[in-house]
């Protein structure tokens, strides 16, 4: 039988698609099986921090896979060793769980926590999370997040997830009973549209915890490894979680996400967590060499000017076309349409020719940018004019 490697008719239908087949990579930018080129402010959803296949990826890939691939979770291997240190380093964390995704390092920190609250809190297990909230496609991570739909989805649910409401302290307070252990939330809810918890809130969430002995959370699948100008998301409000979770823009794109927490919170032991490719060193050799790029100060440095940059062209389309706003914190950004008109514009920008631009609908009147955090100004500006030509005429004034 002849196998047309363009054709996905046997992959599993789990997304509407468009009709590309994405066969190579460079930086900001993708090709697909025709030759068409697209300018990528998606960038695997934040996980492309570095873009696509830069020499820093390739070459860890290539030096490792030489020497070690695969030796099972049962033994420690050097790579996953050094990441573990480089990462405790950095967060003030002490210890670390490598993982392969978001969902798996989210999962990981709601049973920590119930490890943590049967031992230490007389069995408490509840963890209030947030609405519009996005933690995983598990059943408890589903079962944690706050999208809507969701809630009729895989019944029945994970119980033990109250929702709050973002940036609103007393919502908190009322859901907190003698079962509560933790306190759940993304420094920036993504999926919400790029929505911020406010440096504000994050402080009370803490003096919060302290207050009624809770562990704080943190969800920094998205906004962690730079994305936000620091290197943690967390570090803008000048707080430190008792967990903190990473993945995305961690591996550089390739499957590695971390759980972190402090030493007296980690309380697993031996069974009670694992995984076949948990610490598999030829995905902890690609994240140290991402981790020892982004967390450079003059990279930091460089992704704060990217977003002053951006932030400008993107207040002028807002100015010219009459939108609704723009908003965000580093190179996480939303543009607000006013209107739900996302999705045709996402269309219209991948469709021009002759070069397409990939942008995120996360909901129906907002645009969602995610462009590596090396990202050029030539490409910031070449964005930004696709994006125009995307938007039509500006309505006459």
């Amino acid at each position: 039988m002849k196998i047309d490697q363009f054709e996905p008719d046997v992959v599993m239908q789990i997304a509407a698609r468009p009709p590309m087949v994405l066969v190579q990579g460079k930086g900001s930018w993708v090709m697909d099986h025709r030759g068409k080129r697209y300018l990528d402010f998606i960038q695997g959803w934040a996980v492309n921090c570095l873009g696509h296949c830069p020499p820093q990826i390739v070459e860890a890939i290539n030096a490792q896979a030489s020497r070690l691939i695969s030796p099972s979770a049962a033994f420690f291997n050097d790579a996953a060793i050094a990441l573990s240190h480089r990462l405790a380093s950095l967060s003030g964390l002490n210890r670390v769980f490598l993982a392969s995704s978001g969902a798996e390092a989210n999962e990981g920190a709601i049973k920590l926590a119930r490890k943590w609250g049967a031992l230490h809190k007389a069995g408490a297990w509840q963890i209030i999370t947030f609405v519009d909230a996005f933690h995983g496609r598990t059943l408890a991570t589903m079962s944690a997040s706050g999208k809507a739909g969701w809630d009729r989805l895989f019944e029945p649910k994970v119980p033990g997830f109250p929702k709050a409401q973002l940036n609103d302290l007393e919502s908190v307070q009322r859901l907190i009973g003698p079962d509560t252990v933790a306190i759940m939330l993304e420094p920036i809810q993504g999926e919400a549209g790029v929505v911020l918890a406010e440096d504000q809130f994050l402080q009370s969430l803490r003096q919060l915890c302290d207050r009624e002995r809770l562990l704080l959370i943190l969800d920094e699948v998205q906004t962690g490894v730079g994305r936000t100008g620091r290197l943690f998301g967390y570090e803008h409000a000048g707080v430190q979680p008792d967990i903190l979770t990473l993945g995305k823009g961690l591996g550089g794109g390739v499957p590695l996400s971390a759980l972190l927490a402090r030493e007296q919170v980690a309380c697993f032991e031996h069974g009670d967590q694992g995984g076949t490719y948990c610490g598999n060193p030829l995905m902890a050799a690609v994240g140290l060499a991402v981790i020892d790029c982004v967390s450079q100060p003059q990279f930091l440095e460089g992704v704060r000017a990217r977003e002053q940059h951006l932030v400008r062209r993107l207040q002028a389309i807002v100015r010219r076309h009459g939108l609704a706003g723009e908003r965000g914190r580093g190179l996480l950004r939303a543009v607000d349409l006013g209107r739900p008109l996302a999705a045709q514009v996402v269309d219209a920008a991948r469709e021009l020719q002759p070069d397409g631009l990939l942008l995120n609908a996360p909901r129906p009147h907002l645009l969602r940018l995610m462009p590596a955090l090396n990202v050029g100004l030539d490409d910031i500006d070449q964005m930004s004019e696709l994006l125009e030509r995307a938007l039509g005429s500006p309505p006459a004034r």
